[in-house]
C-alpha cells in the first residue's frame, strides 16, 4: 500500500490568530446531514473541541454529504489544525459508536485565509452553498448553519 502523502502545509501555519476554511466530506457521498439529529450532535462536539483548542467558528454549514467550517484561532497559541483533526476524530467515533453506517472521507480540503482576503466574503460564500445547490432560496432559510463563539450577523454586517 502506498504511503499517504503528508498534509500540504506546515503545521505551524495553523497556529495563532489565523482563520482556515475546511471541507469535510462523507465517504461515498452518503447524505448523512439531511436530518437535524446528526448535525446537532456534531455541533455539540464542535463547540467542545474549538473551546478546548482556543478557537471559534465564524461559520459552519452542513450540506447533505459534506460540511464546511471556518475555524479561527482566538490567541497566539490556538491550534486550528488540531481543532479540525480532533473534531473529525470525535465525530468519527460518534458515528461508529452509534452505528450510523456513515464515515468521513479519509482527508479533507483546507484553505488558510490570508490577511488580504475578506473573511466575511468567505463566510457568505459558504452560507450560499445551499442556495447554489437549490436547497433554499436564501441562506437564512437553511437550518444546518451557524457559528460558535461569535455572532454570525456581526461577522457578516460588513458585506450584507
Amino acid at each position: 500500500m502506498p504511503k499517504e502523502k503528508p498534509h500540504r502545509l506546515s503545521k505551524e501555519l495553523y497556529i495563532g490568530q489565523i482563520s482556515a476554511a475546511f471541507t469535510l466530506c462523507l465517504k461515498d457521498r452518503v447524505q448523512g446531514f439531511i436530518h437535524s439529529d446528526l448535525a446537532n450532535s456534531f455541533i455539540v462536539i464542535l463547540s467542545s473541541v474549538v473551546s478546548e483548542k482556543g478557537c471559534i467558528v465564524p461559520v459552519y454549514c452542513f450540506m447533505p454529504d459534506h460540511q464546511h467550517i471556518i475555524i479561527t484561532g482566538k490567541n497566539h497559541d490556538a491550534d486550528v489544525l488540531k481543532a479540525v483533526v480532533s473534531y473529525k476524530h470525535r465525530t468519527g467515533y460518534f458515528m461508529s459508536k452509534n452505528k450510523l453506517n456513515i464515515q468521513w472521507q479519509k482527508d479533507y480540503y483546507d484553505h488558510i485565509i490570508r490577511n488580504d482576503e475578506n473573511l466575511a466574503v468567505q463566510i457568505k460564500y459558504i452560507l450560499d452553498n445551499p442556495v447554489r445547490k437549490g436547497l433554499v432560496q436564501s441562506w437564512k432559510e437553511y437550518p444546518f448553519k451557524g457559528s460558535i463563539g461569535c455572532r454570525l450577523e456581526d461577522v457578516l454586517e460588513v458585506i450584507i
